[in-house]
């Protein structure tokens, strides 16, 4: 009895009972065995090594944005045509700006073109992004057809085609003697000019469309089946889903397409020949600007316009985001 409690000792060695935590200590530390040459690189270091491969960027920057911007604004106070140093003014050259007649009709052609293109735009925008929404087949070619106008329409050719399809032998026009009507020179006429301008930038909707396109993507199915389930039709969808969830992408949309719009350039000087004509009816802020930096060399005069134009946009930015809080719907 007393054999079998306690069992006779061998010579043999007892195996050596090794514990899971012990196992992982060694492998951790034969990890951390590294060579003696090898350093790990970390906290301020290494973000000194990022920075480092920055400095092309911030040295760019400073060069190509900032140095400009702040000479700009140094000019802006100052008389300088480029023939002769910055001659101090002070305030003269935002006092002029008070009096000067082709500045408030370049503001007013501005604020037409702006507010009458960038709704149309918009509303253009959300339209096909809505028809495209339907699970149409080729969605991603669509989708790249409608953009591609957003790309080009800045570009100096597109400008040109735009000339040439208003001008009096243009496409319009011979659409128009098809019915037996007699167009203008669409380009050339002081109360159509700034309609084709209009016009153009309202076909730039690409960008704006395929941002909404996302939108309408991420608006959960189950809002709607739950309407549809309350006999909710479809414009009482629309208007009680759809909008209030694209609210904040109206409000993107509306922001930058306003800062782009204020600062339109190339198609209003190809199309008006440079002038802003006729009579000015196509003489945005910026052509104006144009004119008067390089035409006239003008610099002082033509920094203080380019500020002012930076103010107008950043009252009306701050408007903007002042009364979204009325009616853009962040909720879950």
């Amino acid at each position: 009895m007393s054999e079998r409690l306690h069992p006779p000792e061998t010579s043999e060695t007892p195996a050596t009972t090794v514990s899971p935590t012990s196992t992982s200590l060694v492998r951790t530390r034969l990890k951390d065995r590294r060579p003696a040459g090898h350093r790990k690189i970390s906290g301020p270091p290494r973000d000194r090594i990022g920075y480092l491969f920055l400095t092309p960027w911030f040295i760019g920057m400073a060069l190509f944005t900032v140095g400009p911007i702040l000479a700009s604004l140094y000019l802006s106070f100052t008389e300088y045509t480029l023939l002769k140093p910055p001659e101090w003014l002070g305030l003269d050259n935002y006092r002029e700006m008070l009096a000067d007649p082709r500045l408030h009709k370049s503001l007013l052609v501005t604020f037409v073109y702006v507010f009458v293109s960038v709704p149309i735009q918009l509303v253009l925008a959300l339209a096909l992004a809505l028809l495209l929404n339907r699970g149409v087949r080729g969605l991603s070619f669509y989708r790249s057809v409608y953009y591609l106008p957003s790309l080009l329409a800045g570009s100096v050719s597109i400008a040109i085609l735009w000339r040439q399809i208003f001008g009096k032998d243009g496409l319009v026009n011979q659409v128009l003697a098809l019915f037996g009507t007699e167009g203008v020179s669409w380009v050339s006429h002081p109360d159509f000019a700034l309609g084709t301008l209009v016009l153009l930038n309202a076909w730039t909707f690409g960008a704006p469309m395929v941002i909404f396109l996302a939108g309408l993507r991420q608006i959960p199915t189950s809002y709607y089946e739950a309407a549809q389930v309350d006999g909710a039709g479809t414009v009482t969808r629309f208007f009680h889903i759809t909008l209030p969830m694209l609210t904040p992408i109206i409000f993107f949309n509306l922001v930058l397409q306003l800062i782009g719009a204020f600062q339109s350039f190339t198609q209003a000087f190809v199309v008006s020949g440079g002038r802003g004509g006729p009579s000015d009816s196509t003489l945005l802020y910026t052509l104006y600007l144009y004119e008067r930096g390089f035409g006239s060399f003008d610099m002082g005069y033509a920094s203080a316009m380019a500020w002012f134009l930076l103010a107008i946009i950043a009252v009306l930015t701050g408007i903007n985001f002042l009364f979204a809080r009325r009616w853009v719907f962040y909720g879950g």
